[in-house]
């Protein structure tokens, strides 16, 4: 048994005493009307919409109707009634890492990864050449972006100098030499850089990624940010958030970065002029009330910054996880339970324009019904997709230009090609005879798959 299942074994889910609990001085009845008002919503208020009222017992399936459709009309009052989503594939680097984190069966211990291990294992690293291949190739299709979140390998670092800096050693480190290993990923400057060699436009590096690149040199985020925004990265994916409540955090990744310290690499980001997306991998072992905390810290982040682009809710994926397999967990949350996340992120984050349902977390049914609860994006076209199906998600890897004409046109809902950051869009045209990406560096209408 590894560290990490044995921290899993050791979880009972009945005595987390968590000091942040699902109570508040308000009333479900106040804090829907405030809702519909636009008034801005308090952490209280939060409370009341996502539980139904903490007055009842479970969710209360008339008031959670109010709820759903204050956030659709809410999402037609801000954004209209487009849907949005985009041509883009995912690059993952490597699968090594020794975070721990209780909820991801993403990663693989680092050891695997040495010369001298010599069992076999699913788990990969990319050279920043297989990389240029990968992204590039994609590129050729008529992708347009590429999103690359990795494990944290223990010989990655920001430059050689950093690498150089680093003592191996020093356990608090976690370095290890390239030469440990059998593929060695290099650093994250030269990754980004072959990957922004395609013309592709490079959507990487979370809070828990820069904080990687600059552990023992203490530069600082911004450094970080900078010199990979000098080679090409464009915007930073605001993942490793899982709940921005560190006594949620202490339990699922006590080896992660802090909220605050996830507060600061964004803010850094934002400094540096790299916009920003925002997430929350919710339905583990925290609460609601855990849930509006952490939407309170980006709605606080966003009012600093104006920098994020769109809100990005993931449906924790148990089935192969430490959290499920030690029963920590039975399951993630219930769709009534996203359907709730989703409309009162809607109704709570009144800075934030775009919110996603994702067709790889929810399948493309349930998917398109949150698009009536208060998301108006719907992902993208996700080339390749790893993280999700390694921890059991069952939805694909996949989704072609013509998929989303019909799944959008079939609920009355105009599909729309969009930029990461939102700055470009193209309306599709529904009675087209084939349907293609335009707005990636080499796109002509073609579409990715033949």
């Amino acid at each position: 048994m590894s560290w990490i299942d044995e921290r899993a074994a050791d979880l009972d889910a009945d005595e987390f005493g968590f000091d942040v609990v699902p109570a508040s001085d308000q009333s479900f009845e106040n804090a829907l009307a405030k809702a519909r008002d636009g008034v801005r919503l308090t952490v209280d208020d939060g409370i009341e919409l996502i539980t139904t009222g903490t007055d009842v017992d479970g969710i209360d399936s008339r008031r959670k109707e109010l709820v759903l459709e204050a956030a659709d009309r809410r999402r037609a009052a801000v954004v209209g009634d487009e849907v949005t989503f985009i041509a883009n594939v995912n690059n993952n680097v490597t699968t090594a890492c020794n975070t721990g984190c209780l909820f991801c069966n993403f990663k693989d211990t680092a050891h695997q990864f040495e010369t001298d291990y010599q069992q076999e294992h699913g788990g990969f690293t990319k050279t920043p050449a297989e990389s240029r291949e990968i992204v590039g190739d994609a590129v050729e299709r008529g992708v347009y972006e590429v999103t690359s979140v990795s494990g944290l390998h223990p010989a990655l670092g920001l430059n050689e100098e950093h690498r150089e800096l680093l003592d191996p050693d020093d356990p608090e480190l976690n370095y290890e030499p390239p030469e440990a290993y059998e593929t060695d990923p290099t650093t994250y400057r030269e990754q980004i850089a072959a990957m922004a060699d395609t013309g592709a436009h490079v959507h990487s590096m979370t809070p828990e990624e820069v904080d990687h690149a600059q552990r023992g040199a203490d530069w600082g985020y911004e450094r970080v940010y900078r010199e990979l925004a000098d080679v090409g990265l464009k915007t930073v994916p605001g993942t490793a958030a899982e709940i921005l409540v560190d006594e949620v955090r202490d339990i699922i990744c006590p080896g992660k970065i802090s909220t605050e310290e996830w507060v600061a690499s964004m803010e850094a980001a934002a400094d540096v002029g790299l916009p920003m997306t925002a997430t929350m991998m919710y339905g583990h072992v925290e609460n609601e009330a855990h849930r509006v905390e952490h939407l309170k810290v980006l709605r606080d982040l966003q009012d600093r910054t104006g920098n994020i682009t769109e809100f990005v809710p993931l449906s924790f994926i148990h089935q192969e996880t430490p959290l499920h397999e030690h029963g920590v967990v039975e399951s993630g949350a219930s769709k009534a339970e996203d359907e709730l996340l989703i409309a009162v992120a809607r109704l709570f984050l009144d800075n934030v324009e775009h919110i996603q349902s994702s067709w790889v977390k929810y399948g493309d049914e349930f998917g398109l019904k949150l698009l009536n609860c208060g998301a108006d994006d719907f992902m993208g076209t996700i080339l390749s997709e790893e993280i999700t199906k390694r921890a059991g998600g069952e939805y694909g890897e996949f989704r072609s230009f013509r998929d989303y004409v019909e799944m959008l046109s079939a609920i009355g809902r105009p599909p729309v090609e969009r930029t990461t950051d939102y700055t470009e869009r193209r309306r599709i045209d529904t009675d087209a005879a084939v349907f293609g990406p335009e707005l990636g560096p080499r796109a002509d209408g073609t579409p990715l798959l033949e």
